[in-house]
């Protein structure tokens, strides 16, 4: 929200200085985001053109010599078909930056002949887009004072963030009034309209609405005879500093009634309307060229303003180019009406149409103006423009009845920790034009109808507090308790901590992707429900909740890979969407690999390859990393088991499933099947995971916090080294779990360290070498204690999986 200091000060008396006006806004929860004060206007000065003489060498060209009002005249070449002995114009010396044509000036040199400076154009200054000549300024205009304090461009521009709830303040009149509110000057109010009216307005209006909520109420005045030219210059300035662009004088207007009262109008040229209106909801297909000159269609969604031809407005949004009033326009239709915020923002949101209207109506505006600003707009218009104005339409609106809030004045107390006094909190509401009855410890309390955001005893408490001061509230420091704190966390929450940081910690970097995929990427991935597509997608390609995270980061690696960077390693903790009821969002930690990214390192560097890095990434890089996730989460990984074989989009025989127990699915991990990066357009050594953080079970709770003594075996871990041939089908985890399972006292590590195939093992044969690490407990093993041990190791192998000792 912008608006200039002196733009203020008509609805505000004070006395305060600019920096005074902005500590106070931020203060009182308006914070100020920026104040241009216009400093960039500061170097051009009235000057004088003394003499001008044709150019030697260009026969558009003259050579002008300027007073500026600061010593000996200044030599200065000039285009301008105005340029004259005797103009009074804007002057720019060397040094100066021309916003308009983006360039600081520097002394020139101009088919021979030297140029200091520059005799400036409208445009030029981005005062206006008019560049058929310079500034040509009244004769008696000050030479050698500042350009900017005569023609009041350095009137300094104030930017405030709104926030969301504060509708009162999407104009200059409601900042005002909080400003006064504050102490900061007295607000400044306006006189009622006072005009004549002649006749009946012959456009009549219908409401052919089936909820009366969608437009609450609607006004209409015709006013005939209006010349609608350029917009007087003060007009101009003011809608030019805000960042709007001038049109005509009957757009200018509503454009200003928007800024300056928060009340959004529009102006239909009446010639161009057939018949009478009415405001319905629009049917499937209909469509409409608005005022941006983009064509939409429209649906039973969005609420329209239509005649006899067809749609002329798209309520509360913007209008119709049709019905747009030119300088040809002599009858003109003015409207204010009132609008559902709720159906104008999913309209507008759903149409992609981001409007000034569209801004305040989804937030809501003052009902009780909406007739006073027909008033003022029409009293404008006939200032401006002139014309006669018909008795004006209203239809639909049935009064404000004020919401009532109960409001107990310890309420400022508990909820801000101020001592406010029930006078104090009185007068602040009553400022701010609330309407405080009955007495006693707590009262009620009605709420204006330019505040729709206040609707309990919280929203009370704020405003009191706000204007009493935020800054008086003192830091006070937590409560100290005789236990030490409970647990803050969740269980889901520390996990998810965890998993991110394991997983930094193994070098890969966290991404963040979208929530919405595309339908087909979302069906690769055994999602693309009807229950999951978005309503009203921010984007066409962004239509699907996604199922699952490796979608988004498989993109995001490829993306990065045709940038040149191929060796990447991602990961990302967030939601995914199986249903859309509660229970369906899951809580998943996905990673992928790319390149040579793996945790010994990227790249093809013979540091790299004395670690065993430099290689591509393949399942086993995925399966430690997920292991490495569940293992962070604190499941005892002894239960862990994994499968081959994962969902369809991995490789069929390079990806594993993670299970505890049976049944539970903890996740999937592997390469990426072929067709699936095809899908994507993605290529490259890839391998991925995904380990759902919310199927772990709750850990179980501990009668104490502290940690059991570290027990360590003072005798010394010894290792064997076996191996087995079994079927080419028996997996080696099948093979881990039988020798860990021989004696679980003693054995306290199986790895795989070899796999060999070939004709010396026999067909369909494969053999397995594991390494079994065995740690003495009570005494150091004797050899027959080994040999026993090793007995044990072979005869649970042969029973579970058929597997014979090599020889």
């Amino acid at each position: 929200m912008k608006f200039t200091l002196s733009w203020l000060k008509e609805h505000l008396e004070t006395d305060a200085t600019l920096d005074e006006i902005c500590t106070r806004l931020t203060e009182i929860g308006l914070e100020v985001e920026d104040v241009d004060d216009k400093a960039a206007f500061k170097p051009f000065v009235i000057a004088r053109v003394v003499s001008a003489e044709k150019h030697p060498q260009a026969d558009r060209l003259k050579v002008l010599m300027v007073d500026t009002g600061a010593g000996a005249p200044v030599q200065v070449v000039c285009g301008a078909p105005n340029a004259r002995a005797g103009l009074v114009g804007a002057f720019a010396a060397p040094g100066t930056y021309v916003p308009g044509i983006d360039a600081t000036l520097a002394v020139g040199n101009i088919r021979g002949v030297e140029s200091r400076g520059m005799m400036c154009s409208e445009k030029e200054l981005q005062i206006s887009d008019s560049h058929d000549g310079i500034i040509d300024l009244p004769e008696d205009a000050p030479v050698g004072q500042s350009y900017a304090a005569y023609a009041h461009l350095d009137d300094p521009v104030i930017e405030i963030n709104l926030t969301p709830n504060r509708p009162d303040c999407t104009s200059i009149h409601g900042i005002a009034r909080d400003l006064a509110a504050s102490g900061l000057g007295t607000l400044k109010t306006r006189g009622a309209p006072s005009f004549s009216v002649e006749g009946e307005t012959p456009v009549k209006l219908t409401l052919d609405l089936d909820d009366p909520k969608l437009c609450p109420g609607f006004s209409l005045r015709l006013v005939r005879g209006v010349r609608n030219g350029p917009s007087p210059r003060w007009l101009q300035q003011r809608l030019t500093a805000i960042g709007l662009r001038p049109i005509n004088a009957l757009v200018d207007i509503t454009n200003y009634m928007t800024f300056d009262q928060g009340r959004p109008m529009h102006v239909f040229d009446a010639a161009k309307v057939t018949g009478n209106l009415t405001v319905r909801r629009a049917r499937e297909g209909e469509t409409v060229l608005a005022l941006d000159q983009r064509e939409y269609k429209l649906g039973p969604n969005n609420v329209v303003i239509a005649d006899e031809d067809g749609i002329e407005s798209i309520g509360g949004i913007m209008g119709g180019e049709h019905s747009g009033c030119d300088e040809n326009t002599v009858d003109v239709l003015i409207e204010s009406a009132l609008w559902d915020p709720m159906n104008i923002a999913k309209s507008g949101r759903s149409l992609g149409i981001i409007t000034d209207a569209r801004y305040r109506f989804e937030r809501g505006v003052d009902p009780e103006y909406m007739v006073p600003g027909l008033e003022r707009t029409t009293e404008l218009v006939l200032e401006l423009c002139g014309g006669a104005a018909a008795r004006a339409e209203v239809v639909g609106y049935k009064g404000y009845e004020p919401k009532v809030v109960d409001f107990p004045y310890s309420e400022v107390k508990r909820l801000t920790g101020l001592e406010v006094s029930t006078e104090e909190s009185n007068s602040i509401l009553a400022r701010l034009g609330f309407t405080v009855s009955g007495s006693g410890e707590r009262v009620s309390v009605s709420v204006p109808s330019w505040r729709p955001d206040v609707d309990g005893k919280a929203d009370l408490v704020e405003e009191v507090m706000r204007i009493h001061g935020v800054d008086k509230i003192k830091p006070a420091p937590l409560e100290s308790h005789a236990a030490v704190n409970g647990r803050i966390l969740t269980t889901l929450q520390i996990r998810t901590r965890a998993a991110k940081r394991a997983l930094a910690s193994r070098g890969m970097l966290e991404a963040v992707t979208w929530s919405f995929i595309p339908e087909d990427q979302a069906k690769l991935f055994g999602g693309g429900s009807a229950a999951l597509k978005l309503a009203n997608p921010i984007a066409a390609e962004m239509s699907d909740m996604r199922p699952s995270l490796l979608p988004g980061l498989l993109t995001a690696a490829q993306r990065n890979a045709d940038k040149g960077y191929g060796d990447v390693a991602i990961f990302e903790v967030s939601g995914t969407y199986e249903n859309d009821r509660p229970d369906g969002q899951r809580r998943v930690a996905g990673g992928i690999r790319r390149g040579t990214a793996s945790l010994a390192g990227g790249g093809r560097m013979w540091s790299n390859a004395v670690k065993g890095g430099g290689k591509p990434v393949d399942v086993f890089d995925a399966k430690a990393d997920a292991l490495a996730v569940i293992e962070a989460c604190g499941l005892p990984m002894g239960n862990i088991q994994i499968e081959q074989g994962g969902p369809e989009w991995y490789h069929p025989g390079r990806s594993g499933t993670i299970k505890m127990g049976p049944k539970v699915v903890l996740g999937y991990f592997g390469e990426f099947h072929p067709l699936t990066l095809e899908a994507l357009d993605v290529s490259g050594a890839l391998c991925g995971f995904e380990v759902y953080l919310d199927a772990m079970a709750e850990p179980k709770k501990k009668a104490t916090r502290t940690k059991p003594a570290l027990e360590l075996s003072p005798f010394q871990a010894v290792k064997r080294d076996f191996a087995f041939v079994v079927d080419k089908t028996v997996e080696s985890g099948a093979i881990i779990k039988a020798a860990t399972g021989a004696d679980r006292k003693l054995v306290t590590g199986v790895n795989v360290f070899d796999i060999f195939e070939g004709a010396s093992v026999g067909d369909g044969k494969k053999s397995v070498a594991i390494e079994v690490q065995i740690q003495p407990v009570e005494r150091t093993l004797t050899d027959e204690d080994f040999e026993a041990l090793t007995q044990k190791i072979v005869a649970s192998v042969a029973k579970f999986t058929g597997g014979v000792l090599r020889s």
